[in-house]
């Protein structure tokens, strides 16, 4: 089995390439629908995040959503070794 078999059984899988890589003007809510059910939601996102610059919505989630989870979490582990070295602990 390949880190990458989620992709096999993502509820996305066979849907129309225009549904997951939506334009401004047709919107992620469809798409999203789709990711809300999915069983795969967890991996897609976590291969996303790891993949930076990837278009369309991938894990529920939209390219400025994952942008902001991105930011997120490098400021969380900026303030984690700063916490860790404070004095008292």
């Amino acid at each position: 089995m390949s880190d990458m078999d989620w992709l096999d059984r993502g509820a996305c899988r066979g849907m129309s390439v225009d549904l997951m890589f939506p334009s401004e003007k047709t919107g992620s809510a469809a798409a999203k629908r789709v990711c809300a059910s999915c069983s795969e939601r967890e991996p897609c996102l976590t291969y996303a995040l790891g993949h930076g610059d990837l278009e369309g919505v991938w894990g529920g989630t939209s390219e400025a959503e994952r942008r902001k989870l991105l930011r997120l979490r490098r400021r969380a582990a900026q303030v984690r070794p700063a916490a860790e070295a404070a004095p008292g602990r």
